[in-house]
Protein backbone atom coordinates (compact mmCIF):
# COMPACT_ATOMS: atom_id res chain seq x y z
CA UNK A 1 0.00 0.00 0.00
CA UNK A 2 1.35 3.43 -0.99
CA UNK A 3 0.24 6.77 0.40
CA UNK A 4 0.17 9.21 -2.51
CA UNK A 5 -0.42 12.92 -2.09
CA UNK A 6 -2.80 14.26 -4.75
CA UNK A 7 -1.54 17.62 -5.90
CA UNK A 8 -2.10 19.05 -9.34
CA UNK A 9 1.34 20.57 -9.36
CA UNK A 10 2.93 17.18 -8.86
CA UNK A 11 1.46 15.40 -11.84
CA UNK A 12 4.02 14.20 -14.38
CA UNK A 13 2.95 14.32 -18.00
CA UNK A 14 4.63 12.03 -20.50
CA UNK A 15 5.41 12.98 -24.08
CA UNK A 16 6.16 10.17 -26.48
CA UNK A 17 9.18 10.81 -28.66
CA UNK A 18 9.46 8.59 -31.71
CA UNK A 19 12.99 7.38 -32.33
CA UNK A 20 13.85 5.53 -35.51
CA UNK A 21 15.31 2.13 -34.67
CA UNK A 22 15.84 -0.78 -36.96
CA UNK A 23 16.02 -3.73 -34.59
CA UNK A 24 18.31 -6.44 -35.80
CA UNK A 25 19.79 -4.30 -38.57
CA UNK A 26 23.49 -3.63 -38.80
CA UNK A 27 23.23 0.10 -39.46
CA UNK A 28 20.81 2.97 -39.66
CA UNK A 29 19.48 3.75 -43.11
CA UNK A 30 20.23 7.43 -43.49
CA UNK A 31 20.50 10.01 -40.72
CA UNK A 32 18.24 10.76 -37.79
CA UNK A 33 17.46 14.30 -36.71
CA UNK A 34 17.49 14.29 -32.89
CA UNK A 35 17.32 17.40 -30.69
CA UNK A 36 18.48 19.50 -33.60
CA UNK A 37 21.61 17.45 -34.41
CA UNK A 38 22.07 15.50 -37.60
CA UNK A 39 23.50 12.19 -36.41
CA UNK A 40 25.65 10.01 -38.68
CA UNK A 41 24.51 6.44 -39.28
CA UNK A 42 27.49 4.86 -37.58
CA UNK A 43 26.24 3.03 -34.50
CA UNK A 44 24.63 -0.39 -34.92
CA UNK A 45 21.35 -0.29 -32.97
CA UNK A 46 21.86 -3.78 -31.56
CA UNK A 47 25.34 -3.15 -30.10
CA UNK A 48 25.79 -3.46 -26.35
CA UNK A 49 28.80 -2.46 -24.27
CA UNK A 50 30.28 -3.90 -21.08
CA UNK A 51 31.72 -0.87 -19.31
CA UNK A 52 34.10 -0.72 -16.34
CA UNK A 53 33.73 2.17 -13.90
CA UNK A 54 37.00 3.98 -13.24
CA UNK A 55 37.87 5.77 -10.03
CA UNK A 56 38.69 9.40 -10.99
CA UNK A 57 42.26 8.81 -9.84
CA UNK A 58 42.66 5.96 -12.34
CA UNK A 59 41.91 7.96 -15.48
CA UNK A 60 45.24 7.20 -17.12
CA UNK A 61 46.84 5.41 -20.03
CA UNK A 62 47.16 2.13 -18.14
CA UNK A 63 43.41 1.44 -17.94
CA UNK A 64 42.87 2.39 -21.58
CA UNK A 65 45.83 0.29 -22.73
CA UNK A 66 44.37 -2.69 -20.85
CA UNK A 67 41.01 -2.24 -22.58
CA UNK A 68 42.73 -1.86 -25.95
CA UNK A 69 44.63 -5.09 -25.41
CA UNK A 70 41.41 -6.94 -24.57
CA UNK A 71 39.66 -5.55 -27.64
CA UNK A 72 42.43 -6.63 -30.02
CA UNK A 73 41.38 -10.24 -29.71
CA UNK A 74 37.62 -9.59 -29.73
CA UNK A 75 35.60 -11.19 -32.53
CA UNK A 76 32.13 -10.04 -31.48
CA UNK A 77 30.28 -7.51 -33.61
CA UNK A 78 27.50 -7.12 -31.06
CA UNK A 79 29.34 -6.80 -27.75
CA UNK A 80 32.03 -4.27 -26.98
CA UNK A 81 33.91 -3.10 -23.88
CA UNK A 82 34.46 0.42 -22.60
CA UNK A 83 35.18 2.65 -19.62
CA UNK A 84 33.15 5.07 -17.51
CA UNK A 85 34.23 7.74 -15.04
CA UNK A 86 32.41 9.94 -12.55
CA UNK A 87 33.10 13.67 -12.49
CA UNK A 88 31.76 15.32 -9.32
CA UNK A 89 31.60 18.89 -10.52
CA UNK A 90 30.75 20.39 -7.12
CA UNK A 91 33.65 18.60 -5.47
CA UNK A 92 36.48 20.34 -7.31
CA UNK A 93 37.21 23.54 -9.17
CA UNK A 94 35.70 24.04 -12.59
CA UNK A 95 39.14 23.97 -14.22
CA UNK A 96 40.02 20.72 -12.47
CA UNK A 97 36.80 19.10 -13.62
CA UNK A 98 37.27 20.29 -17.19
CA UNK A 99 40.82 19.00 -17.25
CA UNK A 100 39.77 15.56 -15.99
CA UNK A 101 37.00 15.28 -18.58
CA UNK A 102 39.29 16.45 -21.37
CA UNK A 103 41.85 13.82 -20.40
CA UNK A 104 39.16 11.13 -20.38
CA UNK A 105 37.87 12.16 -23.82
CA UNK A 106 41.36 12.35 -25.28
CA UNK A 107 42.30 8.88 -24.02
CA UNK A 108 39.09 7.44 -25.44
CA UNK A 109 39.94 8.75 -28.89
CA UNK A 110 43.60 7.81 -28.65
CA UNK A 111 42.93 4.20 -27.65
CA UNK A 112 39.61 3.74 -29.47
CA UNK A 113 37.73 2.84 -26.26
CA UNK A 114 34.00 3.70 -25.91
CA UNK A 115 33.16 5.79 -22.85
CA UNK A 116 30.37 6.96 -20.56
CA UNK A 117 30.75 10.40 -18.96
CA UNK A 118 29.03 10.40 -15.57
CA UNK A 119 28.28 13.85 -14.13
CA UNK A 120 27.61 14.02 -10.40
CA UNK A 121 26.32 16.94 -8.37
CA UNK A 122 24.74 14.86 -5.60
CA UNK A 123 27.09 12.60 -3.68
CA UNK A 124 30.22 14.74 -3.31
CA UNK A 125 30.03 18.54 -3.04
CA UNK A 126 32.89 19.44 -0.70
CA UNK A 127 34.07 22.08 -3.16
CA UNK A 128 31.06 24.32 -2.54
CA UNK A 129 31.00 25.33 1.14
CA UNK A 130 29.26 28.49 -0.05
CA UNK A 131 26.23 26.23 -0.54
CA UNK A 132 26.34 23.95 2.52
CA UNK A 133 28.20 25.72 5.35
CA UNK A 134 25.47 27.23 7.51
CA UNK A 135 26.98 26.37 10.92
CA UNK A 136 30.69 27.25 11.04
CA UNK A 137 31.48 31.00 11.05
CA UNK A 138 35.20 30.22 10.90
CA UNK A 139 34.84 27.98 7.86
CA UNK A 140 34.90 28.83 4.17
CA UNK A 141 31.61 29.87 2.58
CA UNK A 142 29.79 30.43 5.88
CA UNK A 143 26.30 31.85 5.53
CA UNK A 144 23.39 31.08 7.88
CA UNK A 145 21.10 31.21 4.83
CA UNK A 146 22.76 28.03 3.57
CA UNK A 147 20.32 26.17 5.79
CA UNK A 148 18.01 26.42 2.77
CA UNK A 149 20.44 24.47 0.61
CA UNK A 150 20.70 21.34 2.77
CA UNK A 151 18.14 18.82 3.94
CA UNK A 152 15.96 19.10 7.05
CA UNK A 153 14.40 16.69 9.53
CA UNK A 154 11.26 18.84 9.82
CA UNK A 155 9.28 21.47 7.97
CA UNK A 156 11.49 24.48 8.73
CA UNK A 157 15.15 25.60 8.43
CA UNK A 158 15.59 25.20 12.18
CA UNK A 159 15.71 21.47 11.38
CA UNK A 160 18.67 21.80 8.98
CA UNK A 161 21.29 19.06 9.32
CA UNK A 162 25.05 19.54 9.36
CA UNK A 163 26.22 15.93 9.00
CA UNK A 164 25.13 12.70 7.34
CA UNK A 165 26.35 9.12 6.97
CA UNK A 166 27.02 6.86 4.02
CA UNK A 167 27.73 3.15 3.81
CA UNK A 168 29.29 1.92 0.57
CA UNK A 169 30.94 -1.05 2.22
CA UNK A 170 31.74 0.76 5.46
CA UNK A 171 30.06 3.61 7.27
CA UNK A 172 31.61 7.06 6.87
CA UNK A 173 30.59 10.60 7.74
CA UNK A 174 29.69 12.89 4.87
CA UNK A 175 28.34 16.39 4.39
CA UNK A 176 24.61 17.01 4.71
CA UNK A 177 22.92 16.19 1.40
CA UNK A 178 21.68 19.02 -0.81
CA UNK A 179 18.13 20.25 -0.93
CA UNK A 180 17.52 19.14 -4.51
CA UNK A 181 14.95 21.89 -5.02
CA UNK A 182 17.00 24.79 -3.62
CA UNK A 183 17.32 27.51 -6.29
CA UNK A 184 20.96 28.11 -5.32
CA UNK A 185 21.77 24.41 -5.59
CA UNK A 186 19.99 24.07 -8.92
CA UNK A 187 21.84 27.09 -10.28
CA UNK A 188 25.15 25.60 -9.17
CA UNK A 189 24.40 22.35 -11.02
CA UNK A 190 23.23 24.21 -14.10
CA UNK A 191 26.29 26.46 -14.14
CA UNK A 192 28.67 23.50 -14.13
CA UNK A 193 26.65 21.44 -16.59
CA UNK A 194 26.64 24.36 -19.02
CA UNK A 195 30.41 23.99 -19.11
CA UNK A 196 30.86 20.22 -18.91
CA UNK A 197 28.11 19.02 -21.26
CA UNK A 198 29.14 21.20 -24.23
CA UNK A 199 32.73 20.11 -23.63
CA UNK A 200 31.66 16.51 -24.22
CA UNK A 201 29.31 17.29 -27.10
CA UNK A 202 31.91 19.40 -28.93
CA UNK A 203 34.32 16.48 -28.68
CA UNK A 204 31.66 14.12 -30.02
CA UNK A 205 30.77 16.46 -32.86
CA UNK A 206 34.40 16.64 -33.97
CA UNK A 207 34.92 12.87 -33.97
CA UNK A 208 35.26 11.42 -37.47
CA UNK A 209 32.41 9.11 -38.53
CA UNK A 210 34.44 5.98 -37.88
CA UNK A 211 34.93 7.05 -34.25
CA UNK A 212 31.41 8.23 -33.36
CA UNK A 213 30.83 4.91 -31.62
CA UNK A 214 33.24 5.99 -28.87
CA UNK A 215 30.56 8.12 -27.22
CA UNK A 216 28.13 5.80 -25.46
CA UNK A 217 26.54 8.64 -23.55
CA UNK A 218 26.27 10.93 -20.54
CA UNK A 219 24.83 9.70 -17.27
CA UNK A 220 23.11 12.12 -14.88
CA UNK A 221 22.35 11.24 -11.27
CA UNK A 222 24.15 8.74 -9.07
CA UNK A 223 21.65 6.49 -7.34
CA UNK A 224 19.55 9.64 -6.99
CA UNK A 225 17.52 9.41 -3.79
CA UNK A 226 16.87 11.18 -0.49
CA UNK A 227 17.95 9.66 2.81
CA UNK A 228 19.81 6.63 1.48
CA UNK A 229 23.36 7.37 0.36
CA UNK A 230 23.40 10.33 2.75
CA UNK A 231 21.26 9.32 5.72
CA UNK A 232 20.82 10.91 9.11
CA UNK A 233 20.81 9.34 12.55
CA UNK A 234 18.48 10.81 15.21
CA UNK A 235 20.18 13.78 16.92
CA UNK A 236 22.95 13.52 14.37
CA UNK A 237 23.95 17.18 14.67
CA UNK A 238 24.96 16.53 18.29
CA UNK A 239 27.39 13.87 17.11
CA UNK A 240 29.28 16.05 14.66
CA UNK A 241 31.87 17.33 17.10
CA UNK A 242 32.29 13.99 18.85
CA UNK A 243 34.53 11.09 17.77
CA UNK A 244 33.18 9.05 14.88
CA UNK A 245 33.77 5.98 17.02
CA UNK A 246 30.72 7.09 19.04
CA UNK A 247 28.44 7.08 15.99
CA UNK A 248 25.55 4.60 15.81
CA UNK A 249 26.19 1.65 13.52
CA UNK A 250 22.63 0.44 12.99
CA UNK A 251 22.48 1.66 9.39
CA UNK A 252 19.39 1.63 7.21
CA UNK A 253 16.27 -0.49 7.17
CA UNK A 254 15.56 -0.17 3.48
CA UNK A 255 11.92 -1.27 3.56
CA UNK A 256 10.85 1.34 6.10
CA UNK A 257 10.19 4.32 3.83
CA UNK A 258 10.45 7.22 4.02
CA UNK A 259 12.73 7.16 7.09
CA UNK A 260 14.58 3.93 6.21
CA UNK A 261 14.91 3.07 9.91
CA UNK A 262 16.78 6.26 10.81
CA UNK A 263 15.58 9.88 10.94
CA UNK A 264 13.58 10.89 7.87
CA UNK A 265 14.93 13.77 5.80
CA UNK A 266 13.58 15.38 2.65
CA UNK A 267 11.38 18.05 4.20
CA UNK A 268 13.46 20.88 2.72
CA UNK A 269 13.15 19.72 -0.88
CA UNK A 270 9.50 18.74 -0.54
CA UNK A 271 8.63 22.13 0.94
CA UNK A 272 10.74 24.07 -1.56
CA UNK A 273 9.04 22.18 -4.40
CA UNK A 274 5.63 23.19 -2.97
CA UNK A 275 4.56 19.56 -2.74
CA UNK A 276 3.75 19.79 0.97
CA UNK A 277 4.36 22.18 3.86
CA UNK A 278 3.13 20.21 6.85
CA UNK A 279 1.91 16.83 7.99
CA UNK A 280 3.41 13.43 7.31
CA UNK A 281 6.32 13.10 4.91
CA UNK A 282 5.37 10.50 2.29
CA UNK A 283 7.30 8.11 0.10
CA UNK A 284 5.59 9.65 -2.93
CA UNK A 285 6.82 13.11 -1.92
CA UNK A 286 10.46 12.03 -2.00
CA UNK A 287 10.05 10.12 -5.26
CA UNK A 288 8.45 13.18 -6.84
CA UNK A 289 11.37 15.40 -5.79
CA UNK A 290 13.93 13.00 -7.29
CA UNK A 291 11.88 12.76 -10.50
CA UNK A 292 11.81 16.55 -10.81
CA UNK A 293 15.51 16.77 -10.04
CA UNK A 294 16.47 14.32 -12.79
CA UNK A 295 13.93 15.71 -15.24
CA UNK A 296 15.43 19.17 -14.80
CA UNK A 297 19.01 17.97 -15.36
CA UNK A 298 18.02 15.92 -18.40
CA UNK A 299 15.99 18.79 -19.87
CA UNK A 300 19.04 21.04 -19.57
CA UNK A 301 21.25 18.41 -21.23
CA UNK A 302 18.76 18.02 -24.06
CA UNK A 303 18.81 21.79 -24.58
CA UNK A 304 22.57 21.44 -25.00
CA UNK A 305 22.02 18.96 -27.83
CA UNK A 306 22.47 15.64 -26.03
CA UNK A 307 20.22 13.22 -27.96
CA UNK A 308 17.93 11.00 -25.96
CA UNK A 309 19.68 7.80 -26.98
CA UNK A 310 22.90 9.12 -25.41
CA UNK A 311 21.50 10.39 -22.13
CA UNK A 312 20.88 8.15 -19.11
CA UNK A 313 19.52 8.64 -15.59
CA UNK A 314 20.54 6.65 -12.52
CA UNK A 315 18.25 5.54 -9.73
CA UNK A 316 18.14 2.48 -7.50
CA UNK A 317 15.60 0.67 -5.40
CA UNK A 318 16.17 -0.47 -1.83
CA UNK A 319 12.59 -1.47 -1.11
CA UNK A 320 10.88 -3.95 -3.42
CA UNK A 321 9.11 -2.09 -6.25
CA UNK A 322 9.32 1.24 -4.43
CA UNK A 323 8.04 4.43 -6.05
CA UNK A 324 11.56 5.80 -6.47
CA UNK A 325 12.16 3.57 -9.49
CA UNK A 326 9.82 5.74 -11.56
CA UNK A 327 12.05 8.79 -11.04
CA UNK A 328 14.31 7.31 -13.73
CA UNK A 329 11.68 8.14 -16.36
CA UNK A 330 11.56 11.36 -18.33
CA UNK A 331 11.09 12.30 -21.97
CA UNK A 332 14.68 13.45 -22.47
CA UNK A 333 16.66 10.37 -21.44
CA UNK A 334 16.88 6.61 -21.11
CA UNK A 335 16.34 5.08 -17.64
CA UNK A 336 19.28 3.61 -15.75
CA UNK A 337 19.40 1.47 -12.61
CA UNK A 338 21.78 -0.09 -10.12
CA UNK A 339 21.84 -3.88 -9.91
CA UNK A 340 23.56 -5.60 -7.01
CA UNK A 341 20.96 -7.85 -5.41
CA UNK A 342 19.50 -8.52 -8.86
CA UNK A 343 22.75 -8.56 -10.84
CA UNK A 344 22.37 -12.30 -11.42
CA UNK A 345 19.20 -11.55 -13.36
CA UNK A 346 17.91 -7.96 -13.63
CA UNK A 347 14.59 -9.35 -14.87
CA UNK A 348 13.90 -10.32 -11.25
CA UNK A 349 13.94 -6.64 -10.22
CA UNK A 350 10.23 -5.92 -10.64
CA UNK A 351 10.65 -2.23 -9.88
CA UNK A 352 13.15 -1.69 -12.68
CA UNK A 353 11.09 -3.96 -14.93
CA UNK A 354 7.99 -1.85 -14.28
CA UNK A 355 9.80 1.27 -15.42
CA UNK A 356 11.44 -0.35 -18.45
CA UNK A 357 8.03 -1.55 -19.56
CA UNK A 358 6.61 1.98 -19.23
CA UNK A 359 9.50 3.65 -20.97
CA UNK A 360 9.30 4.80 -24.57
CA UNK A 361 13.04 5.53 -24.64
CA UNK A 362 15.21 3.71 -27.20
CA UNK A 363 17.35 2.15 -24.47
CA UNK A 364 17.82 1.50 -20.78
CA UNK A 365 21.04 0.64 -18.96
CA UNK A 366 22.43 -1.24 -15.97
CA UNK A 367 24.43 1.86 -15.04
CA UNK A 368 25.84 0.37 -11.82
CA UNK A 369 26.26 -3.39 -11.64
CA UNK A 370 28.28 -6.02 -9.82
CA UNK A 371 27.96 -9.77 -9.64
CA UNK A 372 30.17 -12.44 -8.12
CA UNK A 373 30.97 -16.14 -8.03
CA UNK A 374 32.92 -18.32 -10.42
CA UNK A 375 33.32 -17.85 -14.16
CA UNK A 376 30.02 -19.53 -14.98
CA UNK A 377 28.17 -17.37 -12.46
CA UNK A 378 29.66 -14.23 -14.01
CA UNK A 379 28.87 -15.48 -17.52
CA UNK A 380 25.25 -16.23 -16.62
CA UNK A 381 24.80 -12.85 -14.96
CA UNK A 382 26.26 -10.96 -17.93
CA UNK A 383 24.18 -12.97 -20.40
CA UNK A 384 20.99 -12.26 -18.48
CA UNK A 385 21.75 -8.56 -18.06
CA UNK A 386 22.33 -8.12 -21.78
CA UNK A 387 19.53 -10.48 -22.80
CA UNK A 388 17.31 -7.49 -23.58
CA UNK A 389 18.75 -5.82 -26.70
CA UNK A 390 17.44 -2.48 -25.42
CA UNK A 391 20.02 -2.61 -22.62
CA UNK A 392 22.58 -0.27 -24.18
CA UNK A 393 25.32 -0.87 -21.61
CA UNK A 394 26.14 -2.38 -18.25
CA UNK A 395 28.67 -0.65 -16.01
CA UNK A 396 30.67 -2.90 -13.70
CA UNK A 397 31.71 -1.34 -10.38
CA UNK A 398 34.66 -1.09 -10.25
CA UNK A 399 37.54 -1.50 -12.68
CA UNK A 400 40.34 -1.91 -10.15
CA UNK A 401 39.02 -4.97 -8.25
CA UNK A 402 37.36 -6.62 -11.26
CA UNK A 403 40.41 -6.41 -13.54
CA UNK A 404 42.22 -8.72 -11.11
CA UNK A 405 39.27 -11.12 -10.82
CA UNK A 406 40.18 -14.02 -13.09
CA UNK A 407 36.68 -15.49 -13.17
CA UNK A 408 35.10 -12.15 -14.06
CA UNK A 409 37.61 -11.27 -16.75
CA UNK A 410 37.41 -14.68 -18.41
CA UNK A 411 33.62 -14.41 -18.55
CA UNK A 412 33.82 -10.90 -20.02
CA UNK A 413 36.42 -11.90 -22.59
CA UNK A 414 34.29 -14.84 -23.62
CA UNK A 415 31.28 -12.53 -24.04
CA UNK A 416 33.17 -10.22 -26.41
CA UNK A 417 34.47 -13.17 -28.41
CA UNK A 418 38.06 -13.45 -27.24
CA UNK A 419 39.24 -16.93 -28.16
CA UNK A 420 41.45 -18.91 -25.80
CA UNK A 421 44.91 -19.62 -27.14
Amino acid sequence: MFSIRINGKCQVKTLTIIVLLMAGANSFAGEVLCNGIQLPDVWPPNQQTIVFNLHPGLINKSAFEHMQQLKKSSTSERYDIGLAAIFSYLNMSREQCKAKIETFLSLSEQYDIPIVVQLDGEQWWQGRPDLWNWWNPAGAGYNPENRKNVEWTGWGPEHAIKIAWRNWGRQIRVLPPPNFMSPDYRKACHDEMRIMVPLVMDWYKKLPPEKKHLFIGIKLGWESAIGVNSFYYPNGNDLKDKPASNDPKTGLKANEVPGRGVKAIGYASVKTADIAHSGELLESDLAEVVARHLNDLCYLASRMKVPRDKLFTHVAGWKKEELLYDAALNKYSCPGFSFYKYAKDPADDKGAGRVIKKSDAPHWAAVEWLSGGDKQAWKNAIDRTLADPKCRYMCIYNYRPVKDNKAAMEAIQEKIGVKKR
